[in-house]
């Protein structure tokens, strides 16, 4: 391949990589959130990232929606797929979760997959089997910077990916109530003691983890331009991944290991021969190598044993 060629086939796979990396992102932000509070990992969470498609996928059937203008659809869709999946998640965590709260880690951990199944099953009796298209929101038009092409909804997603992120961020260092969440995930006991109505900012995490996964399912959606039933299961186990590359419980962990898996799988996609068939393999070898030689994560820190 001449030095031009790979070049550009070098940015432009760095393109689409940090566009796919922001959506993993955004779902690995909602692992590592409930982890964070809970050391569980919320298997369920992969079907709050489809239930949230569908949610953005169903406000198009209001009346009169198609007479908005596009940048007001993305609200709308914006709006619906945060609020839907925010609430399921809300909801999956009173039925499922609280009642577990004390009995041993491994009954939250069945029960996430239990609910996980019922969600996948569920839409499939509601949506049916195939696949739903979506609707093209915003117009694209083709940038191209040298030999790379950016077109503008890759550059609509990784936008409105940071701007969640760095939002997330920013509620959880400077505002009260990410200091109550900061206080609860190092020591639940101690934040009762000061006060601090944990259970409530247990489900407040699982309202904020629900919504970043509306708002990635919704992405997701316009990326593709389909949604399904199982559309989930990838992209949940990727992010996963990301979460535990990143530093599981590490907020800034997820999303370096969001961008990370990203871009990793597209340049396989792009460089090594037939790596378009072999992509989805890439996450399941990073995640084996990271618990091998670094189970705490790029940014994760050792937890000391407790005898």
């Amino acid at each position: 391949m001449p030095p031009d060629s790979l070049i550009d086939t070098l940015s432009q796979q760095i393109v689409n990589g940090l566009t796919l990396g922001s959506i993993y992102a955004l779902i690995a932000l909602g692992y590592t959130l409930v982890y964070g509070i809970l050391l569980m990992i919320n298997f369920a969470h992969s079907e709050i990232f489809m239930a949230g498609a569908f949610f953005a996928l169903g406000a198009f059937a209001l009346p009169g929606v198609n007479r908005l203008s596009p940048l007001l659809q993305v609200a709308l869709a914006m709006a619906s797929a945060m609020g839907g999946s925010a609430l399921l998640a809300y909801s999956v965590e009173k039925a499922a979760y609280k009642p577990l709260r004390h009995a041993s880690r491994l009954s939250p951990l069945i029960s996430a997959i239990g609910v996980s199944i019922f969600l996948q099953n569920f839409f499939f009796l509601f949506v049916g089997s195939q696949s739903l298209s979506f609707p093209e929101l915003l117009p694209v038009k083709r940038l191209r910077l040298g030999g790379c092409e950016i077109d503008s909804l890759q550059v609509f997603i990784l936008a409105i990916s940071l701007v969640i992120m760095a939002a997330l961020k920013t509620f959880i260092q400077k505002t009260r109530l990410g200091k109550a969440l900061r206080a609860t995930a190092g020591d639940r006991d101690a934040a009762e003691l000061l006060g601090i109505n944990t259970n409530a900012i247990i489900s407040m995490t699982f309202l904020i983890g629900g919504a970043l996964g509306g708002a990635a399912g919704l992405l997701n959606g316009m990326y593709y331009g389909s949604v399904k039933y199982n559309m989930g299961f990838l992209p949940g186990i990727k992010a996963f991944t990301a979460a535990v590359l990143g530093g599981i419980g590490n907020v800034t962990g997820a999303v370096l290991g969001g961008l990370l898996i990203g871009l990793l799988e597209s340049l396989g996609a792009g460089f090594i021969p037939g790596g378009s068939e072999w992509k989805d393999i890439f996450a399941f070898a990073v995640l084996i190598l990271v618990l091998l030689f670094r189970p705490q994560g790029l940014l994760g820190e050792k937890t000391p044993e407790k005898i």
